[in-house]
């Protein structure tokens, strides 16, 4: 009978000691609980992960709100300067047939003053030529005076010539005359009547020969005289061209600007006392009312750009001046790059709309364009 009540009280609970405390679990039962709190701290971390991902979408799925349209826009910028689209050049006069190794500036317009058309820009030292110019003048008067001259002796020879012609004419019609009468006179009177006959007929043949003969050396002798005074007076138009050749004049309205040259050892603009070398173009005369900007483009953005298509110009010396612009020109061949004779870059002209008394010729400037709004 103990033993069933002990079999009993075992299955019923745990046996409890002497203090009434549950006896210790062995080593296995703690490394059991161990484990069964990873697990469940690893099943929460998974709950807590599914449901910020539920909850927050990654960036790369989430989608944009209707109303903001995505930014596709592509901008396109060109550098380049700005240059006017009317401009004339202003070179030292180059003089005609004379020898000159430079020329001296006495009168200037400064840059960057406006002009009109007609107005002086610049004037050379042209003594030289105003003196060449007088003394051909001088040359030519008197040539053509020894000209006038030889004219009225030749009239006056001429006419003294043709009195003389018909003289002997006269005399010739005496003397057959007398040789109608030559059987009625004696022997002796016969034979002067026929010697006079022949002078009579010698002398008018041999003034009518020496007639065109003397015609002739002095038609010679006046074309002589007339071509030194013609060679004189081309000298003295030229000498007088030269003269105007020293002053140049505006040939437009527009603003002066001074090219920057080679002068005495160092590069720089002229100033009055110069000395300039003739054909250097040292000047020009720009329109500002209309401007330009001539840039290059590479070979694969050249193929993105049209005729007529609108741009933005910036100007880098004015950051606060905008115009706006269009694509007016297109070179139809490029030229090789700096780096590589493969790549290929093409010259474009963008039109300025607007004026500003800062837009200037050869200011560096930027040219923006929207390839989206083609």
């Amino acid at each position: 009978m103990h033993s069933s009540a002990a079999e009993v009280t075992t299955e019923s609970g745990p046996v409890l000691g002497q203090e009434g405390t549950p006896p210790e679990h062995p080593a296995g039962g703690g490394f059991r609980s161990k484990g069964r709190i990873l697990v469940l701290a690893l099943v929460v971390g998974i709950v807590l992960f599914v449901g910020l991902r539920v909850k927050t979408p990654s960036i790369k799925n989430a989608a944009l709100p209707s109303n903001v349209p995505p930014d596709l826009s592509r901008t396109l910028r060109l550098k380049g300067a700005t240059e006017a689209v009317q401009t004339r050049a202003v070179l030292a006069p180059l003089l005609a047939g004379q020898q000159v190794g430079t020329l001296t500036i006495t009168k200037l317009t400064l840059g960057g003053r406006h002009v009109k058309g007609g107005d002086l820009l610049v004037e050379f030292d042209r003594q030289a030529q105003i003196r060449d110019s007088l003394d051909k003048q001088a040359e030519y008067d008197k040539l053509n005076g020894q000209v006038l001259e030889e004219l009225a002796k030749e009239h006056a020879a001429r006419a003294k010539d043709e009195t003389e012609i018909k003289q002997a004419e006269d005399n010739l019609s005496k003397a057959e005359l007398e040789m109608q009468k030559v059987e009625t006179l004696s022997r002796i009177d016969a034979e002067k009547a026929h010697a006079t006959l022949d002078e009579a007929k010698t002398t008018l043949q041999q003034l009518r020969e020496t007639f065109d003969l003397k015609r002739r050396a002095a038609q010679a002798a006046i074309r002589i005289l007339e071509i030194q005074r013609d060679r004189t007076r081309e000298t003295m138009l030229h000498a007088k061209a030269n003269a105007e050749l020293m002053q140049i004049h505006s040939p437009i309205d527009g603003v002066v600007v001074l090219n920057t040259i080679w002068k005495q050892g160092k590069m720089g603009e002229v100033q009055e006392g110069d000395q300039v070398r003739p054909g250097v173009p040292f000047m020009q005369v720009v329109d500002p009312s209309m401007m330009q900007v001539r840039a290059l483009v590479n070979q694969e953005d050249f193929l993105s750009l049209q005729i007529g298509q609108a741009a933005k110009v910036h100007l880098d010396a004015y950051p606060d001046l905008v115009f706006p612009g269009k694509l007016e020109e297109m070179a139809p061949i490029g030229r090789s790059g700096d780096f590589s004779s493969k790549l290929r870059t093409f010259a474009v002209v963008f039109s300025i709309t607007g004026n500003d008394a800062r837009l200037m010729p050869d200011l560096s400037a930027a040219v923006d364009l929207d390839l989206r709004a083609r």
